[in-house]
């Protein structure tokens, strides 16, 4: 079984040093392939910031793929934001916006979803729809395909409905044909996971609610996401032994910190059976 930790707003500069101790145990505890940090790693794109969440993340000893969010880009300097918008970015986690992390178990594909020009709201364009659903529909039966974005490609009620990604529609159809399993994303530090209906496909939402920093909605606290996946013929159990053993499964756990015992602890699971063939 191959498990995959997805972070997210990690908003550096509003970090809080006890949930960050409490992630980076539970890390060691369950020992993931790979990080994925989808977006809002900084709160104002600041050199230091970027220093500070780039030092962290090493600490998992394992890939990080990331990608930008609106907040790191900077928002008050008008000539970084519009002449070199991911210079300070870059300068930590590297010139690629869009990374790849490919194993023989794991696709997973980042996708930079802000414009310099907007100040919150993203967006996926036609060219990127494309390259993401071309790569998709190369990728072999046992890997868990996996498309990352920061703001949400699909919400659970009317209130965040205008936090959805630009293209999120065309996004979602075009990827489901092509193979997606998972579309994950943050930005509304709201955690929840949605099967999108009408699809020609089985493709899951997962959003991540913010890991470690103090910017918490007042029903969500710090969160964090575990995908556990076990492709065909694997032969392994999810949490508690009651899972199918034939596969393809992909067990999506939601972890919550708690400030009293200051740790993360399993508070909800999904179990989703990808579709192959």
């Amino acid at each position: 079984m191959t498990v995959l930790l997805q972070i997210s707003d990690t908003h550096f500069g509003t970090e809080q040093p006890p949930v960050m101790a409490a992630l980076l145990a539970m890390a060691a505890e369950q020992k993931p392939a790979v990080v994925v940090l989808s977006g809002d790693i900084t709160q104002r794109a600041r050199p230091a910031q970027f220093s500070a969440a780039r030092a962290f993340v090493d600490r998992f000893g394992v890939p990080v793929l990331a990608i930008p969010g609106n907040h790191d880009i900077a928002l008050f300097d008008l000539w970084s934001r519009f002449t070199r918008p991911y210079a300070r970015y870059a300068a930590a986690f590297g010139p690629e916006l869009e990374p790849v992390h490919e194993t023989a178990q794991l696709l997973v594909l980042g996708v930079n979803t802000t414009r310099a020009w907007r100040h919150q709201h993203g967006e996926v364009s036609a060219a990127q729809i494309e390259r993401v659903a071309r790569r998709l529909a190369a990728a072999t039966a046992q890997q868990l395909r996996v498309v990352v974005v920061h703001q949400p490609a699909a919400v659970p009620d009317e209130r965040n409905r205008p936090h959805l990604l630009r293209g999120h529609a065309q996004a979602l159809r075009a990827w489901a044909a092509a193979g997606a399993d998972v579309v994950m994303g943050g930005h509304i530090h709201l955690p929840y996971m949605l099967q999108v209906p009408g699809l020609a496909r089985r493709l899951c939402v997962v959003q991540a609610g913010t890991a470690v920093s103090s910017r918490t909605r007042a029903e969500a606290p710090n969160s964090v996401n575990l995908l556990r996946w076990a492709s065909a013929g694997d032969g392994a159990r999810g949490r508690g032994g009651d899972q199918p053993e034939a596969g393809p499964v992909c067990v999506i756990e939601r972890w919550d910190y708690a400030a009293a015992s200051q740790r993360f602890a399993l508070a909800a699971t999904t179990l989703i059976e990808p579709e192959r063939g």
